[in-house]
């Protein structure tokens, strides 16, 4: 744990800032000093325009004295070490005054926020010229004179013919300027039209995603279940979960902005969780504090005569006992959070195992360990008044299970552990490379055609990052494979079921694989076949997260990736009748 001291001597603050991550806790420093640095910078352009306006206020920090500017500080700095030290003796009573939510973001109703293109005005076009005022006047004599007047007939009309040239120059490029304007109009309301159409597509896709969600969550679907969770426990929109159910994941559902459980800075902010349907079971592995992440100091004071300020060291015996109740806290926080606001009824018990970093005495290595562990039942617990126990007491009458002092970190075994690896995976070897044109899909051996398969959609799913694991052999019953996509939104976790089958596949193949999604707590089944499907197949999977691929299908997904192959199902029934002649066994399809 990298931990940061942050001082901004002009402001008189004082913070920690701590993360796993070196460049992580960096920044956080930085940035918190950029803060200040606009706070300062904003209350001096106050005191400016305060001064201009004839309104008197207090001289900032930075026109103190240095010696009055640290003794100030060192009362700030004493001021905020003791809200510390105290906010650490109340963690359990500050979670139950919290009113947590659920973290499901609520469904957007609003409108396209983009305004639509203001319409064209168009210019008005100009009225053209008439002969009347160009038509000329004549003097008495003048107009009996005919040259004279065929002289001033010519001038006028030559200048009614410029007038109206002139006009219509001008009419004409009134006339573009207002196609242009129209065009322009026409093709920015149709561009945000489109544009209103897919954000307004997007926006009932989540509004459904969240329907969905709740939905799944109201019947108490496990990976529903372990995203509540997740989000009551976690102030940040990606925790880490990886447990037995890695496919888990927000899914962007979760807005950055939820009320969750809030520890100090420093505090790691680290879990994994599971949530066990079949005995309605959370199981959290939680990163517990170190004691370095406690305040070294109960104070500051200032030394006139070193013109410095100096910490006021707490007693080693105040460390040891607030440390011994943090660690007691967490647990009993984390428990009442969860049963607390378990909306959908999901729990009835939570086991807590809290883990932490020391230094192992007989080899000097770091090890992260569990120091304490605790399961707490629903019933029993919410008797109990979290924000007037005394948390070590509590521990120990929920049968909570840790070292006499904390403080050692001695490691303790769990209650129960998180699942994550499954026994059914076995060692895969790849298939796909012998393959060749010669090679018929459905008379080969099952046990490499279920490699095949892993291998196959190993490759489909690698580009995401996905991880694909074979079971063991299991002759066309159960899984055969089972794929971990990390991708938030389509992802999850998948069970494959690849059948060498010669004869169409029926209805029950595909209700069987439905039964497995569920009992696996999986998010979609793929059904993978050599021969075809049945009508009766296909109509029950409509609506239903199950995908059927057919041989052809097959043969398509393996060119895909470069590989070629065929599917002969004549040839592989009379393999079949052949091998099964030969071991004096009746075929069979």
């Amino acid at each position: 744990m990298w931990v940061a001291r942050v001082a901004h001597p002009k402001l008189n603050r004082f913070c920690l800032v701590a993360d796993r991550a070196q460049h992580v806790a960096e920044q956080k420093a930085a940035d918190k000093l950029r803060g200040w640095d606009a706070e300062i910078s904003t209350a001096i352009t106050e005191l400016i325009a305060n001064a201009r306006s004839g309104i008197r206020s207090k001289a900032p920090d930075r026109l103190l004295s240095p010696k009055q500017r640290r003794r100030e500080m060192a009362e700030q700095l004493t001021a905020q070490v003791q809200q510390e030290m105290a906010s650490l003796g109340s963690l359990l009573q500050d979670g139950v005054l919290v009113q947590h939510s659920t973290g499901v973001e609520s469904k957007d109703h609003s409108a396209y926020p983009v305004p639509p293109p203001q319409p064209y005005d168009p210019q008005r076009t100009p009225v053209g010229p008439v002969r009347g005022p160009y038509l000329p006047r004549f003097a008495f004599l003048s107009g009996l004179i005919p040259s004279i007047r065929r002289r001033r007939v010519a001038e006028a009309e030559e200048r009614f013919m410029a007038a109206r040239t002139e006009w219509e120059r001008s009419k004409s490029e009134v006339e573009a300027r207002n196609r242009e304007g129209r065009g322009k109009y026409e093709h920015d309301l149709a561009e945000w039209e489109a544009k209103r159409k897919d954000w307004l597509e997007d926006q009932a896709r989540r509004n459904a995603a969240i329907d969905s969600k709740k939905a799944a969550y109201g019947r108490c679907e496990p990976r529903a279940v372990a995203e509540h969770c997740c989000a009551l426990l976690h102030v940040l929109p990606y925790p880490s979960i990886v447990a037995s159910k890695p496919e888990i994941a927000l899914g962007g559902l979760y807005s950055d902005g939820v009320t969750a459980s809030e520890y100090p800075d420093a505090f790691p902010r680290t879990f994994e969780l599971d949530y066990i349907g079949e005995t309605r079971t959370v199981v959290v592995d939680y990163a517990l504090p170190h004691m370095e992440t406690l305040p070294s100091a109960k104070g500051y004071k200032y030394v006139v005569s070193r013109d410095e300020i100096q910490p006021v060291p707490v007693a080693q015996a105040w460390l040891n006992e607030t440390y011994d109740s943090v660690l007691y806290q967490v647990p009993l926080r984390t428990i009442y959070e969860l049963f607390r606001w378990d909306d959908a009824g999901a729990l009835d018990s939570v086991v807590f195992n809290g883990w932490a970093n020391s230094i192992d005495k007989a080899t000097g290595k770091e090890v992260n360990a569990c120091v304490l562990t605790i399961q707490a039942n629903k019933a029993e617990f919410l008797e109990i008044n979290p924000a007037q126990v005394d948390p070590k007491a509590c521990f120990k009458k929920l049968k909570g299970i840790s070292a006499a002092k904390l403080t050692a970190l001695a490691p303790v075994r769990p209650i129960l552990q998180l699942n994550k690896e499954d026994k059914r995976f076995v060692q895969a070897y790849d298939v796909v490379e012998t393959l060749d044109n010669s090679a018929n899909l459905a008379a080969m051996d099952w046990e490499d055609f279920e490699h095949l398969i892993r291998e196959i959609f190993e490759k489909e799913f690698s580009a995401a990052g996905g991880d694909v694991k074979i079971t063991q052999a299991s002759r066309d019953g159960g899984v055969d494979a089972v794929v971990f996509d990390p991708d938030p939104i389509r992802g999850g976790k998948i069970i494959i079921q690849a059948k060498r089958y010669t004869n169409t596949v029926g209805v029950s193949a595909v209700r069987d694989l439905f039964g497995t999604i569920h009992n696996e707590g999986a998010n979609k089944g793929i059904l993978v076949t050599t021969a075809d499907y049945g009508p009766d197949a296909y109509e029950f999977a409509k609506g239903k997260p199950i995908t059927l691929l057919s041989g052809n299908e097959l043969l398509y997904l393996l060119q895909k990736h470069g590989h070629k192959a065929r599917i002969d199902l004549a040839e592989a029934r009379l393999l079949a009748a052949e091998r099964q002649k030969t071991e004096g066994k009746r075929p069979s399809g």
